[in-house]
C-alpha cells in the first residue's frame, strides 16, 4: 500500500500538470472561436461589454473609442471576430479603442447573451417590442468605459452591421451630444422621428444585391423568419435624404472612388455643404449581400462579402475626418 500511494504521489503532479494543459488548450480554442484575442471584459446594465485596446495603448494619450454593435440574432463574441470583421486589427493600426457591447437577449444560462437584437426605432426583435433603452445602454457603455480607460471624449464614434447599424443611425438622432459621427453597414434608418442635437457626420455603406435590407426598400428573404420582428426597412436613398436633411448640406453629391479607396464594383457619393462641416456619405457595392465588406468570412450559405472596398479602412478615415 505504501508503495502505491508513493508512485501515486510521483504520477499526481505530471496529472495535474497534463490536465492544465489540457485546460489550457481548450480555453485558447475556445478564444480564438470565438475571436476574442486579448479582450477585456466589462459588465454595463448587466450586460457584456468586451473591450480591445489597442497595440501600444498609453493611459497618458486619450484614445479615440469606436463602439461596434452586432447584428440582429447576434452577440458581442461573433462581432469581435477578426476573421469576419477585422475592427480589432484596424483598431491596432490605427490607435483607436474598439468595444464590442451585447445586444438584449432573453435567453439564460449557457445561451445567456446570444440572439440577441438592439432596439434601433421599428427594429429589431424582443428588444424593439419591449421597448429596451438601447440609447442609454450605448450612453452608459461610453461612461464605463471612460471611467477605465484614457479615452478622447472629442473623438467617440459608434458603427455596427445591419440591426447593429440601424441603432448607429439612432444614436446619431439621440446621442450626438456623445458621438462624434456614426458608419452604418447594411442597415438602415429605423427611426420614426429623429432632432439630433447638432449636425453629425453620417456614413452608410450597403451592397445593392443585400437580400436582408433590400437597397430600395423592403425586408428580404434572408431577414428574420418571423417577419413581425422585422420592419418594412426604408430604402438606401431615403435613408440618406433623410440625413441630407436632417444634417442641412447644400451642395449635390460628389461620387468619387477616391474618397474611400474603392475599386471596381463600388462607388461613393459625398455631401458637403452641410452645417457644422459635417459630411454625409454612401458607399454601394455592386455585389456582397448582407455583409461587411473587405471581410474573408461570412456566416456559412451566405454570399462572400464583396472586396471592392474594406468597410474598416473606409469607417476609420471617415471617422478621421470627422473630428477634424
Amino acid at each position: 500500500m505504501r508503495a502505491l500511494a508513493l508512485a501515486l504521489l510521483v504520477l499526481l503532479p505530471a496529472a495535474q500538470a497534463q490536465e492544465t494543459l489540457r485546460d489550457r488548450i481548450k480555453a485558447r480554442m475556445e478564444q480564438r472561436r470565438a475571436g476574442k484575442g486579448d479582450l477585456q471584459e466589462l459588465q454595463v446594465q448587466g450586460r457584456k461589454v468586451l473591450v480591445h485596446l489597442p497595440t501600444g495603448y498609453d493611459a497618458g494619450r486619450p484614445a479615440p473609442l469606436v463602439l461596434a454593435f452586432h447584428g440582429g440574432g447576434g452577440h458581442a463574441e461573433y462581432m469581435a471576430d477578426d476573421s469576419k470583421y477585422g475592427l480589432q486589427k484596424k483598431a491596432d493600426e490605427a490607435g483607436f479603442v474598439v468595444a464590442f457591447p451585447n445586444g438584449y437577449s432573453k435567453l439564460p444560462g449557457p445561451m445567456s447573451g446570444k440572439f440577441a437584437t438592439w432596439n434601433a426605432g421599428g427594429c429589431c426583435g424582443d428588444a424593439r417590442d419591449k421597448n429596451v433603452d438601447d440609447v442609454a445602454f450605448a450612453r452608459a457603455v461610453v461612461t464605463a468605459i471612460q471611467a477605465k480607460y484614457s479615452i478622447d471624449a472629442a473623438r467617440v464614434f459608434a458603427t455596427g452591421m445591419s440591426n447593429g447599424g440601424m441603432l448607429s443611425h439612432r444614436l446619431a438622432c439621440e446621442a450626438a451630444d456623445v458621438f462624434r459621427a456614426v458608419a452604418s453597414v447594411a442597415g438602415t434608418d429605423a427611426t420614426a422621428s429623429c432632432t439630433p442635437s447638432r449636425p453629425i457626420s453620417v456614413l452608410h455603406i450597403h451592397a445593392k444585391d443585400d437580400d436582408h435590407v433590400l437597397f430600395n426598400g423592403g425586408a428580404g428573404a434572408g431577414a428574420f423568419r418571423d417577419e413581425s420582428k422585422v420592419m418594412n426597412f426604408i430604402s438606401v436613398p431615403e435613408t440618406i435624404s433623410r440625413w441630407v436633411q436632417r444634417d442641412h448640406c447644400a451642395a449635390p453629391p460628389r461620387r468619387t472612388l477616391e474618397v474611400a479607396g474603392a475599386k471596381d464594383g463600388a462607388y461613393c457619393e459625398a455631401h458637403s455643404g452641410c452645417s457644422g462641416g459635417v459630411t454625409v456619405q454612401l458607399c454601394a457595392t455592386d455585389t456582397g449581400g448582407h455583409s461587411w465588406p473587405g471581410a474573408s468570412n461570412v456566416r456559412r450559405g451566405k454570399e462572400a462579402a464583396s472586396q471592392a472596398l474594406d468597410a474598416n479602412d473606409v469607417i476609420w478615415r471617415f471617422f478621421e475626418q470627422a473630428s477634424r
